[in-house]
């Protein structure tokens, strides 16, 4: 069975204040506060965990927000390796109305030296096994390039390891030459890319079989409560499926879960219609949870 590295270079201390209403340029009143280890690519981790998977996390922080971020990692008993930096790591933070609706607040986050990217880098090659996954998830930090994803995608590849990347904006641009396993991007995404708007299943099917095209690999595009699609336009494969119909109450990690879902499948040898119902049902479970919580089981697919 494969074995997963998740690497996610620019961490948060999520923070989630609850109130009771928005209020511009009046006083907000915060009901409840909870904080949380966060980003993506922890979230992968919590979720891999939660679908009885073995994930080595790779982490780089820094100052008290860091070391909160890690006491929470330590809490749930998420192991991790991690590159200490000498700036701090960020805190992002959350605002909830009651009727769900929210308000996201997020730092740009720490700058790394030449040495700190080069450890991360050093770490990622040792943890990394023949035949393992490579997950790489979220933004990319302050002081490494732009082509770095790409990097890593191409030290993978000489490890005999497969690399599953979740980003956008440049980075994902950037990476898409380096040719990974698989991108998930959510239609948004993928329409920043594609450079027009998807206006129906037509076009997000021809953007994906483009962006296929271009990396040789799987493109999973999620899409809310919409079909998520898969595709491999050199392996002929498209692939839609909707996701469990579910009222959401918080929409915060769930392309992380479907991922995490995804990843799980993959680590244990499933066929590709296996990876996206999995993933689709994982997504879908995230969104009937508070954000940086587990459901009580696994969902079902």
């Amino acid at each position: 069975m494969a074995q997963s590295v998740i690497l996610t270079l620019n961490p948060a201390l999520d923070v989630e204040w609850r109130v009771d209403a928005f209020r511009w340029e009046e006083k907000n009143a915060i009901l409840a506060e909870t904080r949380w280890a966060g980003g993506k690519g922890v979230n992968v981790v919590r979720w891999l965990r939660f679908l009885g998977s073995q994930p080595r996390l790779v982490i780089p922080v820094g100052g008290a927000v860091g070391r909160e971020l890690v006491q929470c990692l330590r809490a749930e008993q998420l192991p991790a390796r991690i590159v200490p930096l000498s700036e701090a790591t960020r805190a992002n933070v959350v605002l909830t109305a009651p009727d769900g609706a929210q308000m996201r607040f997020n730092h740009a986050g720490p700058k790394l030296s030449q040495n700190e990217w080069r450890q991360v880098t050093q770490i990622v090659l040792r943890q990394l096994s023949r035949g393992g996954l490579l997950v790489l998830s979220g933004s990319l930090p302050r002081g490494v390039p732009v082509t770095a994803y790409a990097q890593l995608i191409r030290l993978a590849r000489r490890q005999a390891a497969r690399a599953l990347l979740d980003c956008d904006g440049p980075a994902f641009a950037a990476a898409l030459p380096a040719r990974p396993f698989l991108v998930k991007p959510n239609e948004h995404e993928l329409a920043q890319w594609w450079g027009k708007p998807l206006r129906n299943e037509a076009a997000v099917r021809r953007a994906a079989l483009a962006l296929s095209t271009l990396t040789q690999g799987w493109v999973l595009v999620s899409r809310g409560p919409a079909s998520g699609w898969l595709v491999n336009a050199r392996e002929a494969v498209m692939l839609s499926e909707l996701p469990p119909r579910v009222r959401p109450c918080n929409r915060l990690g769930a392309g992380d879960a479907l991922l995490a879902g995804v990843t799980r499948q993959i680590e244990m040898g499933q066929p590709p219609a296996a990876w996206l119902r999995a993933g689709l049902a994982a997504g879908s479970a995230a969104t009937q949870c508070r954000a940086g919580t587990l459901p009580e089981s696994p969902p079902a697919w």
